[in-house]
């Protein structure tokens, strides 16, 4: 099996070195020549300058996309004409529309689309999920996840569409795929006109069951953190935590003589296997490519990931004004 990156930054080098590594990768392409003569070098490689170059070779089976959301749709469209199975990092793309035409093109295809929501499948996380199946935190009540750092602001899109899909596609994923009844989001432009720095987004889901979403770029230290709090008790994952990060903490409140009564909570570590999150992804992609099953984080995964930043996108521009994710786009999403 031979895989194509197409995008060598940030993020894309990382995705080369782990295909490298698991002995797929053929070649590395970007539109900035140097960056790939030089990442194609260290790797060892091939070198392509477009994506034509990449398409026309029957020697790719598949082709891994790490470029800027905005070129998603374009890319993806291109390389499933083209009968390539595609993996795409988040999000899929910046509208639903597009979104759902790249869905239809895979399934009438028969081609693989799998898109790169990294956290889920983090063994802590799928950890967590079996906490919460199992019902061992009792019913949830309230998940609330703070993605911060000070610095990486981006240019063409806002720490929402930047940070907020991670924590978004987690939260769906621990409550079943199920949407948000609504969701409201609030947020600061201070650095680029029109491009928010900090945001908080609200969802409210069947049950009562609420979250919030805290996501910025000005923030004065590194935090990535995510807590489910349950009716008998609380798991806490701290992916900035060196060594086991998934706590457990007891819930114990009373009430006596009309005074709540708490009991400070003490984290028990809660252990999973150690293996690195993108390794386990992509392995995941090469997996799906020889057996024609449907990705854990397939095209509708992204579609409902994506229906929910469209309506805290919407929300924020109307400053906390209530928006509902699209019915339409929730059925389309929900179909198997």
């Amino acid at each position: 099996m031979q895989i194509a990156v197409v995008g060598t930054g940030y993020w894309g080098v990382n995705l080369v070195r782990a295909l490298a590594q698991l002995g797929v990768l053929h070649c590395v392409c970007d539109v900035n020549r140097e960056r790939a003569e030089e990442v194609g070098l260290r790797y060892g490689a091939r070198r392509c300058f477009s994506l034509e170059e990449v398409l026309s070779s029957g020697l790719i089976d598949a082709v891994v996309i790490a470029t800027p959301a905005s070129t998603h749709y374009r890319l993806v469209r291109q390389a499933l004409l083209a009968g390539k199975d595609v993996f795409v990092e988040k999000p899929i793309t910046l509208r639903c529309s597009e979104c759902e035409e790249l869905i239809d093109l895979a399934e009438r295809k028969h081609l693989i689309l799998m898109v790169g929501h990294l956290l889920l499948y983090h063994p802590a996380i799928v950890k967590l999920k079996e906490y919460v199946d199992s019902e061992k935190l009792g019913g949830i009540e309230y998940i609330y996840s703070n993605r911060l750092n000070f610095g990486k602001v981006r240019r063409e899109e806002n720490a929402l569409w930047s940070f907020a899909p991670h924590d978004i596609s987690v939260i769906l994923h621990l409550l079943s795929g199920e949407l948000p009844l609504q969701v409201s989001a609030v947020g600061g432009t201070y650095l680029q006109p029109n491009i928010a720095d900090v945001t908080v987004s609200h969802m409210l889901f069947d049950r009562g069951i609420r979250s919030h979403i805290f996501v910025s770029w000005l923030h004065p230290y590194k935090e990535q953190r995510l807590v489910v709090v349950g009716s008998k008790a609380i798991m806490a994952f701290d992916d900035t935590a060196n060594g086991n990060k998934l706590q457990l903490f007891s819930k114990k409140i009373s009430l006596k003589d009309g005074q709540f009564i708490t009991e400070k909570p003490v984290g028990t570590p809660v252990h999973y296997r150690q293996e690195e999150p993108l390794k386990l992804e992509c392995r995941h992609f090469l997996d799906c490519i020889r057996t024609r099953q449907t990705p854990h984080t397939d095209g509708r995964d992204g579609l409902r990931v994506l229906s929910v930043l469209e309506a805290c996108h919407r929300s924020l521009q109307l400053s906390g004004e209530p928006q509902f994710p699209n019915p339409a786009q929730a059925a389309f999403a929900a179909i198997a």
